[in-house]
C-alpha cells in the first residue's frame, strides 16, 4: 500500500545568488544567479515524492505569476496539492539567499506572508485527510497557534522542522500550551537549539526538548554531522564526505529523509543516517531539490 504524507507549510520562489569570489559588503558582486522552486515545505514534499511517496502538499498560492508556476511545477513533480489553497490577496512566497564563492549561505530573507492564512480553521477543514496520511510534516512558517492545533488533533506521527531562530520558538510555545504535549520528531540546526532552549550544548538542548514532549530530537551540526536523541539513547553521526556546491536544502533534504525512512520501517537512530545520505544528495546539487535523490537512498 502507498505512503500518504502530507506535509504543510511553506512554498516558495527561491533566488539564490553565489558569488565568484569573496563577498564585498555594501557593492555589486559579480556572480551568478538561479531562480527556482523552493520553501521548507514543499521541498520536503518534493523530496518525498521523488523517493516514490503519495505526498499531499497544504500551503498558499499567491495569486500572481509566481503563484500559478508553483501550482504547475507541484504537478509535475507529482505532488498532490489539492488540499491547498491559492489566495488571490497574497503575493507568492519569495525567498532571497545570497551564497558566498563556496556555496555556503552568507544572508538570506524569506518574504511568506501568505503561509498566515494557514490558520487552525482552515487546518480543521481539512482535518479529515490530514489524519488520514500515514505522516504529518509541518515547517514552522505556520504560526504557533496553527502548530499547536496539529498537536491536539492529528494522531498521525507528526514531524516539525524549525526553520529559523525565530521561528522555531513556536514549535516550543505549542509544546508548553497544547492540550497533550507531545511531537513524535523535531528537527533543528544547531543554532536553532540552543536559541529555543538557552542551553549551552546540544546535550543539554536535547534534553530540555525531551522534557517538553518530543519523542526524537534531530539536531543538525553541519559539518559536524548530526546528533540525535530520544529517551533511551543518543548519537553523534558524522557527516558524509562530499563535495559542497549549494547548502540551500540540505535541512529540508534532511528531515525528507528521515521521513523516508520510517516509511520503510528504519528505527531510531539509523534514521538519522538517511538524513544525512539525503542532506549530501542535495549538498552535492546545484538545486535546494537533487531531481537524482532517489538513485541515492533507494
Amino acid at each position: 500500500m502507498e505512503t500518504r504524507i502530507s506535509v504543510i507549510g511553506g512554498a516558495n520562489v527561491d533566488l539564490s545568488a553565489t558569488l565568484n569570489d569573496a563577498f564585498i559588503a555594501a557593492d555589486s558582486n559579480p556572480g551568478h544567479i538561479d531562480v527556482g522552486y523552493g520553501g521548507v515545505a514543499r521541498n520536503i514534499a518534493h523530496n518525498l515524492s521523488l523517493l516514490g511517496a503519495h505526498t499531499q502538499l497544504l500551503t498558499i498560492f499567491g495569486g500572481d505569476l509566481f503563484g500559478g508556476l508553483l501550482i504547475d511545477h507541484s504537478k509535475q513533480q507529482h505532488i498532490d496539492v489539492h488540499l491547498s489553497e491559492r489566495d488571490e490577496s497574497f503575493r507568492s512566497g519569495i525567498y532571497l539567499c545570497i551564497n558566498n564563492h563556496g556555496g555556503e549561505m552568507i544572508a538570506a530573507v524569506a518574504d511568506t506572508d501568505a503561509i498566515k492564512a494557514i490558520t487552525p480553521e482552515w487546518l480543521m477543514k481539512r482535518h479529515g485527510e490530514i489524519s488520514a496520511s500515514d505522516y504529518v510534516v509541518a515547517d514552522t512558517n505556520i504560526s504557533e497557534d496553527a502548530i499547536r492545533w496539529l498537536m491536539d488533533n492529528v494522531t498521525t506521527p507528526l514531524f516539525i522542522d524549525g526553520v529559523s531562530t525565530t521561528k522555531a520558538h513556536r514549535v516550543i510555545n505549542a509544546l508548553r500550551n497544547a492540550k497533550l504535549p507531545f511531537l513524535h520528531s523535531l528537527k533543528l540546526n544547531l543554532k536553532e537549539a540552543l536559541a529555543v532552549t538557552n542551553a549551552a550544548t546540544y546535550a543539554e538542548a536535547a534534553q530540555q526538548l525531551l522534557d517538553l514532549g518530543v519523542a526524537h530530537v534531530y539536531i543538525t551540526l553541519g559539518a559536524e554531522g548530526v546528533y540525535c536523541r530520544n529517551a533511551a539513547e543518543e548519537w553523534l553521526f558524522p557527516t558524509l564526505p562530499g563535495e559542497i556546491v549549494n547548502t540551500t536544502g540540505a535541512g529540508d533534504a534532511f528531515l525528507a529523509g528521515v521521513v523516508f525512512a520510517y516509511t520503510k520501517g528504519i528505527a531510531f537512530p539509523q534514521t538519522a543516517q538517511y538524513g544525512l545520505m539525503a542532506a549530501r544528495a542535495t549538498l552535492m546539487s546545484p538545486k535546494a531539490v537533487n531531481p537524482d535523490i532517489a538513485n541515492i537512498l533507494l
